[in-house]
This record gives C-alpha cells, sequence and structure tokens, in this order.
C-alpha cells in the first residue's frame, strides 16, 4: 500500500491511484500471512484508513503441516547416512581387508567398480525410503500436493547425488576410524544448512549462500517443492539440473581418485 511520507492526519485525504478502494490479499491458513497482516495495520497506514478505504481478499490455500514439511528432510537425511556410511565406510573397510586388492587383478576398473556400488546403494536406499514413507504415511497421513511419480524421481536424482558424493569420501584411506570422522563432520554440516529441521531463511546471507553448495539442499528444496507446494518436474528442472551435473562430477572425481590398495 502506497502512502505519502508523514503522519496521515486524515485517511479520506490519502491519495489513491485508479481506485477508490485498496485492496490487499491475504492467506487465512498461514501464521505468517496473519502476522504480516497485522505489521501492515500497526506500522504502514492509520487504522481508520483500513476501516474506510481498504478491505481484505483471502487467498485460498492449503495449510502446510510442520510433519509435512519436515518427513522429506528426515528422508533426506536418512538416505545421506546411508550413501555415506552404506558407501564409503564399507569400501573402505574392503580396501583394508584386502578385498579390493584381489579385484585390482581383475579386468574390472574403477569406474565400473564405483557404478555398480552406486547402482546397488540406490537401489537399497530408494527402496527403504518407500517402505518408510509408506509406513510413516498410515501413521501421520501426509498430504502429497504434487505427483508421487515426480516425487520418486526427485529422490532419485538426490540418491544418486548422495552416493557419488560418498564414493569421493571412499577413494582413497584404510582408516576406518578417519573415514567414520571425515564423514561425520561433512553430515552434520549439512543437517543444518540444508534445512532438514529447520529452515535457514532468516540466516546470514553468506550461511545461505554456502548451503547453495551442498548436494542435500537442492534434493530437499526439489522434494519440498513438488510434495508440499504441488511443483511438476519442469519447476524443479533447476534443482534437477544441479543435482545430475554434481553427480557427474562426484562419480567422476571418485574414479580419478580411487586406489585399489591405499
Amino acid at each position: 500500500i502506497l502512502v505519502q511520507s508523514g503522519d496521515v492526519k486524515d485517511p479520506e485525504a490519502v491519495p489513491l491511484k485508479n481506485d477508490s478502494k485498496v485492496r490487499y490479499w491475504v492467506s487465512d491458513v498461514s501464521p505468517k500471512g496473519a502476522l504480516a497482516e497485522k505489521l501492515v495495520k500497526a506500522a504502514v497506514v492509520p487504522e481508520a484508513f483500513f476501516e474506510n478505504r481498504v478491505y481484505k481478499q483471502a487467498v485460498p490455500g492449503t495449510l502446510v503441516r510442520y510433519i509435512d514439511w519436515l518427513f522429506p528432510g528426515i528422508l533426506g537425511m536418512n538416505i545421506m547416512f546411508s550413501a555415506f556410511f552404506g558407501v564409503g565406510y564399507v569400501i573402505v573397510r574392503y580396501r583394508r581387508n584386502g578385498v579390493l586388492k584381489r579385484l585390482k587383478a581383475t579386468p574390472v576398473t574403477a569406474f565400473e567398480y564405483l557404478s555398480a556400488q552406486l547402482i546397488s546403494r540406490v537401489v537399497v536406499s530408494m527402496a527403504a525410503s518407500m517402505v518408510v514413507w509408506a509406513g510413516c504415511d498410515v501413521i501421520f497421513s501426509f498430504q502429497m500436493q504434487g505427483s508421487y511419480v515426480d516425487a520418486v524421481i526427485v529422490f532419485f536424482f538426490g540418491t544418486v547425488c548422495l552416493v557419488s558424493f560418498g564414493l569421493i569420501l571412499a577413494c582413497r584411506g584404510t582408516n576406518e576410524e578417519l573415514t567414520n570422522g571425515i564423514i561425520n563432520f561433512i553430515c552434520w554440516p549439512m543437517m543444518f544448512l540444508s534445512e532438514v529441521w529447520f529452515s535457514i531463511e532468516g540466516t546470514a546471507a553468506w550461511i545461505r549462500q554456502a548451503a547453495g553448495f551442498l548436494p542435500l539442499t537442492h534434493f530437499l528444496s526439489a522434494a519440498r517443492k513438488v510434495i508440499n507446494d504441488g511443483a511438476t518436474l519442469s519447476q524443479v528442472s533447476q534443482e534437477m539440473t544441479i543435482l545430475a551435473v554434481m553427480s557427474l562430477v562426484f562419480l567422476a572425481v571418485g574414479s580419478w581418485l580411487f586406489s585399489w590398495t591405499r
């Protein structure tokens, strides 16, 4: 709402353009919408102006429960731990036990071996996530605004990206304790910066920029847009493209740095 600067003593004297009434739109089911309405009434224009010259129009919408917003983050976190510990930790143990040393004598290349690990872990993680999703849906009755097919595709891209990231963590090293520490060192910042539990909307700009470099951030952003906002794949194409590019980069770097013995 545009008003002249300074105190407005006569609300009827406030100039309006093209209309004798001023309309504003607010969602009655949004806590932020109710707060914004109170702020406008208290700080922007006098109360008498609202009574005489302004009228409210409600924006229809569906209330997103916290559990509906949180659950994609829980699934993403579960996939992240499965990818990092299920791939990274296991490959390091294979290297220490000499399993990879014996595989080195076969015609299998590092890229083929890591690709096989990627496919197997993606299948296991996706199957486990779908079972958890179905079970929790029975208990909490989640509200799916988008398409289940689109959601599964988003989770597939996110799982591939996280597993590929886990392959980089396993490309070198024979010390399981060190690998465990590195994985935890990477997991915990991703949990907080990628909005698993809460939004970082009100944080400093550099924190939000740093979160943009994390694969889990784009994974959860796309998942929540589909599940909570009803977005289609074309509307989350940016996040999907970023996940695909990250997956290729992670797999290429992991294959290049991979060592069978050390």
